[in-house]
C-alpha cells in the first residue's frame, strides 16, 4: 500500500474547558464525601476527577486520517475511489448541515465544539450514505489530502 502524497491525521480532542469541568466533578465528589472524613474526601476528589477525565478523553479520542487510498473517520473506512466532491464548511454552513440541511442517511462525525467541517460526497452506488460530515479543525487540509490520495490512486 502506497501512502498518499499529503497524509492527514487529526485527533478530535476535547476542549481544555472539559478538563477543568473534570476537576470540578472531582471537587463535587469530594464535597459530597466531606462528612465522612479526610481520606474519603480525598478519594472522592481523585476518583471523581479520574472518572470524568476518562469520559472526556474517550469522547475526544476520534481520529480522522487519510492513509494510503483510504479515508478513516472514526469507525468508518472508505476507499477514496468511493468519494466524490469535497465541500469546506465554515462555521455557519457547518451549523446548517448539522441541523436543517442534514440527511438522516449521512455519516456524521460530529463534534459540536469544532465549528468547521468538511462535507464529502459518497459516490459508491452500493452505499446508501449520501455524504460524510466530518468535524475538523483544518477542513482545507483534509480536502487537499483526499484529493492527493485520489490523484495518487489514479497515477498508480
Amino acid at each position: 500500500m502506497q501512502l498518499s502524497s499529503a497524509p492527514y491525521d487529526e485527533r478530535l480532542t476535547a476542549p481544555r474547558s472539559w478538563w477543568l469541568i473534570s476537576f470540578l466533578v472531582g471537587v463535587s465528589f469530594a464535597l459530597i464525601l466531606l462528612p465522612f472524613g479526610g481520606l474519603p474526601m480525598l478519594g472522592g476528589l481523585v476518583g471523581g476527577t479520574a472518572a470524568a477525565a476518562v469520559m472526556a478523553s474517550a469522547y475526544g479520542a476520534m481520529r480522522i486520517r487519510v492513509v494510503g487510498d483510504s479515508l478513516i473517520a472514526g469507525e468508518a473506512k472508505l476507499p477514496v475511489s468511493a468519494l466524490g466532491a469535497s465541500e469546506v464548511l465554515d462555521a455557519e454552513e457547518a451549523r446548517a448541515w448539522r441541523t436543517y440541511k442534514a440527511d438522516t442517511r449521512a455519516f456524521l462525525l460530529l463534534r459540536a465544539y469544532i465549528p468547521t467541517a468538511l462535507k464529502v460526497e459518497v459516490t459508491d452506488p452500493a452505499d446508501p450514505t449520501p455524504y460524510l460530515y466530518l468535524s475538523t479543525r483544518e477542513p482545507e487540509r483534509l480536502a487537499a489530502a483526499i484529493e492527493a490520495a485520489k490523484a495518487a490512486r489514479t497515477t498508480a
